[in-house]
């Protein structure tokens, strides 16, 4: 099963939200074990880095990045998803973004908390309690 992994996901584990670290986390893990096949856009990694760039060294932001890496397939960024995305663009471009590399890639399954975004998607979104429940 593939699965895209919204950039919130991620920072559930590495900002340790408490709210939601621990389904987020377990996300993480059946990627990790290649239970499931877990993607994460291009984009959510600088994304990431930007959000944390306050909080991490130059040393800690590539220790993250080959982390993540190891753990997440990256889906590279291509101006077909720009296209796409700007096609389909409703309130937020990078979840449209993330909608055209989770169709390119076949995913089964957009991982986010922010469901709302992405009701546009073919790919259905889920929240990571209630993909736990699916898987």
């Amino acid at each position: 099963m593939k699965v895209l992994v919204d950039t919130n996901i991620i920072l559930d584990v590495l900002c340790n939200r408490l709210e939601f670290v621990e389904a987020s986390s377990k996300v993480w893990k059946l990627c990790e074990l290649d239970i499931i096949d877990g993607f994460i856009s291009a984009l959510s990694v600088t994304n990431i880095v930007y959000i944390l760039r306050k909080e991490l060294t130059p040393q800690k932001t590539q220790e993250m990045i080959n982390i993540i890496a190891l753990i997440f397939k990256i889906v590279d960024l291509k101006a077909v998803d720009l296209k796409n995305a700007s096609d389909t663009y409703s309130s937020d471009f990078e979840d449209a973004v993330q909608i055209s590399q989770a169709n390119r890639i076949g995913a089964d399954y957009i991982i986010t908390r922010n469901i709302r975004d992405f009701k546009e998607s073919k790919v259905s979104a889920v929240k990571p309690v209630d993909f736990l429940k699916i898987i």
